[in-house]
């Protein structure tokens, strides 16, 4: 067995190499048992993954020869861009019995990227009532609590005791698969404030609901931004969020899984977008991967040129002297590297609401002094660098300014130009990088050629 140390990304999900080996064997061979003796045991995340490994033809030919009927927890747990091509293999009978077993929160999530004909698919799937209860959901904002939060919950009058609780909750009533509070309510449906299941157990059958309500207790619209309440839930160490209506009357709860997974999803989308190739997974088809990044590849081809023009404008300067062709591309790296430095910890602070207007400028002069520091550091080393290098003091000095002015402006550059693009409303994850980096390149050749113009030649 191997060590935990030596477990591969794989084998952690429980999908290991021997096993994905022996799934495609088994449905290459068409051993229905064999791939039901495989299958049938994995959790659903992990089936969904093993579906992630293998190419579309594979896919297919592994649903045919499955016979088990698809888990809806398995289409829950499906990278987006897979779902549209998983339903589109299933019997209408075999999805529809799937979706039946999913809450309200992971319907919608499953059906809010298809297109309009496998939709109406999952929605004929469902009962009168919970088709109302997901189409409601789909009528708020794509990212509002309203759309992704869950209809199924527990309420209690809030003049209800522990006893009446229990024997509620132990009577044949629907209850979610998992919850964690009773929502209280008052005679007009309002959250009046929460308790937990371990409260309620640990206390005796007379004491009254509400004086056993949590502090952390507080409620958020339907239509307010799922981000801030996932950073709610995550800053006030909250395990549910109760939504509610414009009449604040509790319609569902976001639960702390739910955020957290909303949480890590938004950071991956930020990442993604830093490197400016938007969202998308490694099942994407070539052309969809093509079309998302094309166009920042279009824009770092405008910025490059910009740079180039700067350079253009020196060409005399640098034909006088090759050194300076040779030491330039350091400059511009630098001040990219730096920038890159502060721009991502500006956006990160962005999107977990650290970075405001109450720190901005303080956020700001710090970045700057660290690039002041910095630059004056790599100066000393660049100086000395270029004088043993080419045998020229001056050379050294040239380069040895640059490099402060590149590093001092990058860290200006990298923390304003997020927080700019984010009061204009853009996304600054996407588009800062092309920004910073012309900025950068720009100054930096800028600088570089422009002393030596003046101090060189």
């Amino acid at each position: 067995m191997p060590e935990s140390g030596d477990m591969n990304e794989d084998e952690a999900f429980g999908i290991t190499d021997r096993l994905l080996g022996d799934v495609r064997a088994a449905v290459e061979a068409g051993e229905a048992s064999v791939v039901a003796g495989l299958l049938d045991p994995l959790h659903p995340a992990d089936i969904a993954h093993l579906l992630e490994q293998i190419d579309a033809r594979e896919r297919r030919e592994l649903l045919d020869v499955w016979t088990a009927k698809m888990d809806g927890e398995v289409l829950s747990e499906l990278d987006e861009s897979l779902r549209e091509e998983i339903i589109a293999l299933l019997p209408a009978a075999e999805l529809a019995e799937a979706v039946r077993s999913l809450d309200s929160d992971d319907v919608v999530d499953l059906v809010e990227y298809l297109d309009d004909d496998q939709t109406e698919v999952v929605l004929d799937a469902l009962n009168a009532g919970d088709r109302v209860v997901v189409e409601q959901a789909l009528s708020y904002p794509e990212e509002s609590a309203g759309r992704h939060m869950q209809s199924e919950l527990v309420r209690a009058p809030e003049h209800w005791t522990v006893g009446e609780a229990i024997d509620y909750l132990r009577s044949d009533v629907l209850l979610p698969d998992q919850f964690y509070h009773i929502i209280l309510i008052d005679p007009r449906l309002k959250a009046t404030g929460y308790v937990g299941l371990g409260r309620i157990l640990s206390h005796p059958r007379h004491m009254p609901l509400r004086n056993l309500a949590e502090d952390s207790f507080r409620t958020f619209h339907v239509e307010q931004d799922v981000e801030e309440v996932a950073q709610a839930i995550n800053h006030y160490h909250m395990i549910t969020a109760p939504v509610v209506d414009d009449d604040d009357r509790i319609v569902g709860v976001i639960t702390i899984d739910d955020a957290m997974a909303f949480l890590e999803e938004e950071a991956e989308e930020d990442i993604l977008r830093l490197a400016g190739v938007g969202e998308g997974s490694l099942s994407d088809r070539v052309i969809d991967t093509t079309k998302r990044r094309f166009p920042w590849l279009a824009v770092n081809l405008v910025t490059a040129i910009l740079a180039s023009l700067v350079i253009a404008m020196f060409k005399e300067v640098i034909a006088g002297l090759v050194a300076l062709a040779v030491l330039m591309p350091i400059v511009a790296s630098m001040g990219g590297n730096a920038g890159t430095q502060s721009l991502t910890v500006a956006v990160r602070a962005i999107a977990t609401r650290d970075l405001t207007g109450a720190n901005v400028w303080r956020v700001i002069r710090r970045e700057v002094l660290v690039g002041l520091i910095n630059g004056l550091i790599f100066a000393v080393v660049m100086g000395i660098v270029g004088v043993i290098w080419f045998g020229s003091p001056m050379l050294g000095v040239v380069i040895a300014v640059a490099m402060v002015i590149n590093l001092v402006v990058a860290g200006l550059a990298g923390t304003m130009i997020p927080v700019i693009l984010e009061r204009m409303g853009v996304d600054p994850a996407l588009a800062s990088g092309a920004f910073v980096t012309t900025v950068t390149d720009v100054v930096g050749f800028f600088a570089f050629l422009g002393l030596a113009a003046m101090w060189l030649i």
